[in-house]
């Protein structure tokens, strides 16, 4: 019964150690979720100008340049996948890599894979799968001039016509208990060209767009495509975090019913062990007699 006892203690203190750490990361990881959902609102503002401002040139733009239109043939495709660096966030990467997998195998062309965390370029890497870029670093501390040194060989790739297609896959922050996977084709580009206030058509009669129409557009596709990648790293990070303090959350909860069972089983061992010490006390008075 003794050792039994000290077996029951031990683990009482070894769950009540990884309850105060499983606590610590939650509290850590809501802090992490409101700054980059912070970050994330303010750019989801400023991408949202960025797209008017392209829906404005599309519907003065003749054509959609021949790059940017939509090819009958695609060869090959480059795949955008945003995982995290660290686990301990329930299903976040599996659903991410699963979704990739599920478009992969759809698809006909060759695919290729630019990977934003590390967990998704280890799995991907485990697959034989050509990695032709990467970014390994906390996703939250991205800044925009890395996004730009990051998407600029894969945008020159495509212009060139050694890539047909781009596609996203990330995932997209609806509350803090729910994080949806999302997939998004970036290019060829892919927007409704029709404009329905006949208000806006007339105020767009009145600017002139230097030195054409179709250069601004060309410049303003390259500024939604770095928009649309930064956007989706500070997201996915926001889903991180927020998926990460719920799996520590539910660890926190877990550690404490455990507690109150491991400390419920005690005390009755305890009082048990007590009983049958003052039983053999009575006992052994009563045989003295």
């Amino acid at each position: 019964m003794a050792e039994n006892m000290q077996d029951v203690k031990r683990r009482i203190k070894s769950v009540t150690s990884m309850e105060h750490i499983t606590n610590a990361m939650k509290l850590v990881s809501a802090a992490k979720m409101r700054r980059a959902k912070a970050t994330f609102d303010r750019t989801n503002e400023q991408f949202r100008l960025i797209t008017e401002s392209i829906q404005k040139v599309f519907s003065k733009a003749k054509s959609v340049p021949e790059k940017y239109a939509e090819s009958d043939e695609i060869k090959k495709t480059c795949y955008i996948v945003m995982t995290s660096n660290k686990g301990l966030c329930a299903g976040f990467n599996t659903n991410i890599t699963k979704e990739a997998e599920t478009l992969i195998e759809k698809a006909d062309s060759k695919a290729v894979i630019l990977a934003v965390g590390s967990k998704g370029r280890d799995y991907f890497q485990k697959r034989g799968f050509d990695i032709i870029s990467e970014y390994a670093k906390a996703p939250e501390t991205i800044t925009f001039q890395e996004t730009q040194d990051l998407v600029a060989p894969l945008l020159r790739s495509y212009e060139e016509g050694d890539i047909d297609e781009i596609v996203l896959v990330y995932t997209t922050f609806v509350n803090t208990m729910q994080q949806d996977v999302k997939s998004k084709r970036m290019l060829p580009f892919d927007m409704d060209l029709q404009n329905d206030s006949e208000q806006e058509e007339d105020m767009e009669d009145e600017i002139e767009y230097e030195p054409s129409v179709e250069a601004v557009f060309n410049y303003l596709v390259k500024k939604y495509f770095e928009m649309m990648f930064f956007g989706a790293v500070i997201e996915s990070a926001t889903c991180e975090h927020a998926a990460r303090r719920m799996a520590m959350e539910n660890a926190t909860d877990n550690a404490r019913e455990m507690l109150g069972d491991l400390e419920l089983f005690y005390n009755r061992a305890r009082q048990a062990a007590i009983t049958n010490q003052l039983i053999e006390i009575v006992s052994g008075s009563e045989a003295l007699k």
